[in-house]
């Protein structure tokens, strides 16, 4: 099967990827630590206020604000990737980049050994780095005592819609 594979330029994230990046994120509407050693974060993962500060503990949200923090979040993660990534993707591909720097941020992303690899042409390659970003604050989340084995799960998620498995 070809895959079909257009410049980032010209793509956006998908309906199904977003609705999955905020499921996978869940809502809450005051400021937790996600897990130990994370940083505080609000509504649909967000760690910033609207005014840029990082989210402090005792921050509220309410959904509807939640949601649209999320959009404006997932934008600023896109215009990111578009930078960085200077290869074709498919929108599976894509859409897997986007939840995944959405998660660990634009910075690691852009500086990661997927995006290396992904500008090579080494698109399976690219993928498989998703498998490797399964630590927490040094902590292995491959392991049912670390608390985060929720990650592992989602990074075989956007493996899997890297690979277009899904």
């Amino acid at each position: 099967m070809k895959i079909s594979r257009r410049s980032v330029a010209a793509i956006g994230i998908s309906a199904s990827a977003l609705v999955s990046l905020v499921m996978n994120e869940g809502y809450t509407d005051k400021a937790v630590i996600p897990v130990k050693g994370d940083v505080p974060t609000i509504g649909f993962g967000t760690t910033t206020r609207e005014d840029g500060t990082p989210v402090q503990m005792g921050d509220t949200i309410t959904p509807q604000v939640a949601l649209s923090r999320a959009l404006t979040d997932v934008q600023r993660f896109e215009g990111a990737l578009k930078q960085c990534v200077e290869v074709p993707l498919s929108q599976h591909e894509y859409d897997a980049y986007v939840s995944f720097s959405y998660n660990v941020g634009s910075s690691a992303f852009c500086s990661s050994t997927l995006v290396k690899k992904l500008n090579q042409l080494d698109y399976s390659g690219a993928c498989k780095e998703l498998l490797r970003w399964v630590y927490v604050s040094g902590r292995d989340c491959r392991l049912k005592e670390s608390g985060c084995a929720g990650l592992v799960t989602r990074r075989q998620h956007e493996y899997d819609m890297c690979m277009g498995v899904e």
